[in-house]
């Protein structure tokens, strides 16, 4: 499970799990508009994680962000975080 501090949008925190094929699932906000953002949360069910990216990073509501913008920012950085650990890992070997 991962968790991501949201920034600049009513949401406060979305929580997410990305499976061994890059697909998302278990997607949660925390805060914000409860509607919305369950439709969001079913929408990119199963989806993978480079889809969700480049259809929702850039999405604008306020604060030059968005609830949309925000999940596709913690995808970005799930993904850099994972390069971290698997470069780690390649150095050790």
């Amino acid at each position: 499970m991962e968790i991501y501090n949201t920034a600049g949008t009513c949401s406060r925190q979305i929580i997410f799990r990305v499976d061994g094929e890059n697909r998302i699932s278990d997607v949660k906000f925390i805060g914000g508009c409860s509607g919305n953002l369950q439709g969001i949360a079913k929408l990119v069910d199963g989806q993978n994680i480079d889809d969700v990216i480049a259809k929702l990073k850039g999405i604008v509501c306020r604060s030059g962000t968005s609830c949309p913008d925000q999940l596709a920012r913690a995808l970005i950085r799930y993904k850099e975080k994972k390069a971290g650990a698997t470069d780690g890992q390649t150095a050790k070997q």
